[in-house]
């Protein structure tokens, strides 16, 4: 029996995916979250197979979401399910460690497909996205991945990152991510400091070009 866990901030999304899924006689939803960091804490609790991530969900974005889950949990297969479909959303995904991408405008059945192939150890991307141009565009992203500047900033600034963009104060993050307030503004000035950015608005045009947070 595969066991799959459900990440998307949209219930109807997950029940959709539940039906689907509960359908099938090997597979069973052992859980589900509705935020990034709900998703990663459960995860790390229920130990799935395979983690259908949403990529845009509050608190952590889904890639980010992912990289955490596979530094803990390596042998958990995830596969991205999202609206995006550019090079820079795919590239980070399976820069974080997924093993499948798919389109909601194509999931349907296609998600079971998605799952039973990434836990039989192989990486699924859906229909639309030509696996030949992924593997082409990765191999070139490795090679100066070093004068990306989202690089240069550590997991928790990217964190901090995608919570200064939407919106949320200092207090407010601190009482997230379980920092003090200091702490949070010492993370703040040393990425905007890495990035060469000076305002609110210039990081929330930063996350958005880079494919780290979308604002809807």
């Amino acid at each position: 029996m595969i066991k799959v866990f459900l990440a998307d901030d949209h219930a109807v999304v997950r029940d959709g995916l539940r039906y689907i899924l509960e359908a099938q006689a090997d597979i069973t939803v052992a859980g589900e979250a509705g935020d990034g960091l709900q998703a990663v804490e459960q995860v790390l609790k229920l130990k799935p197979d395979v983690v259908v991530m949403d990529i845009a969900m509050p608190q952590l974005n889904g890639i980010e979401a992912t990289r955490r889950i596979l530094e803990d949990l390596p042998r958990t297969r995830v596969v991205i399910l999202s609206v995006y479909s550019s090079a820079e959303h795919i590239y980070r995904a399976l820069k974080a460690g997924a093993r499948g991408y798919l389109l909601k405008e194509s999931a349907g059945a296609e998600v079971v497909k998605a799952v039973r192939t990434v836990h039989a150890g192989r990486r699924y991307l859906c229909d639309k996205i030509a696996a030949t141009m992924i593997d082409t565009y990765v191999q070139q992203r490795e090679a100066v991945e070093a004068k990306s500047p989202l690089e240069r900033l550590s997991s928790r600034e990217r964190q901090v990152l995608q919570l200064v963009v939407e919106g949320k104060s200092s207090k407010e993050i601190a009482d997230i991510l379980h920092l003090s307030p200091k702490s949070v503004e010492t993370y703040r000035s040393r990425l905007m400091q890495k990035l060469g950015v000076h305002d609110i608005p210039g990081l929330v045009k930063f996350a958005i070009q880079h494919g780290l947070t979308t604002l809807e």
